[in-house]
This record gives structure tokens, C-alpha cells and sequence, in this order.
């Protein structure tokens, strides 16, 4: 069975994750792009960054895409998050701007 497939830019942003390219990663945000990660909001570049170095890219995650469908304008991805921080099936819910995403919120899947 094949894993189902994210739009773009979400597809090429998983993508970046699973190699752990932390340009890739950071680049597909827009310039005010934020990550919510249970409630906890990280804007912008370096925010994003100092998070993901800890809990994301840093600490090798990658995500095994389960589902992919459209919710109230966003793209929903759920999958199973493995990494050196946390693990689980998760919801990945992103919010984008043409090629650049303006949000990504995580909660359980």
C-alpha cells in the first residue's frame, strides 16, 4: 500500500522533514509562519528554529503519512511521528500561502 500524498507546498515540506533538511524545513515557512505544538506558538524563523532543534529536525523525526484531506481551508496530515523527543500518531493541520506555510498546528492523531 502506498502512503497517501500532500499537496504542495506540504508534500516537499514532509519531505524536508523524513531527510531532516533543516534549510528546506525553515524555508517553507513564510516570513511570519508559526508552529503551535499543543498550544505552545512558535513565529517566526528563529523561533521555529530553537523549537525544532529540540523536538523536530534536531531531534531526527520523521513522519509516516497515514492520511492526507482538506478541513476548513487547511491541509490535515496524520501519520506516525517517530523521533528522539516524542512519538506517536499525530495531526499535523497546515495553513499556507501560496508555496510557503503560514501555520502548522500538531496535536494527537
Amino acid at each position: 500500500m502506498t502512503n497517501p500524498t500532500a499537496p504542495e507546498p506540504v508534500g516537499s515540506f514532509i519531505d524536508a522533514v523524513n531527510r531532516h533538511d533543516e534549510s528546506a524545513f525553515l524555508d517553507a515557512f513564510g516570513p511570519e509562519g508559526s508552529v503551535d505544538d499543543w498550544g505552545r506558538i512558535f513565529t517566526g524563523r528563529e523561533q521555529i528554529k530553537a523549537w525544532s532543534d529540540v523536538e523536530f529536525i534536531g531531534a531526527h523525526g520523521t513522519l509516516s503519512v497515514e492520511e492526507v484531506s482538506s478541513e476548513g481551508g487547511e491541509v490535515v496530515v496524520v501519520g506516525d511521528w517517530r523521533s528522539g523527543h516524542a512519538n506517536g500518531r499525530s495531526r499535523f493541520a497546515f495553513r499556507t500561502d501560496g508555496d510557503r506555510i503560514e501555520r502548522m498546528t500538531i496535536r494527537e492523531g
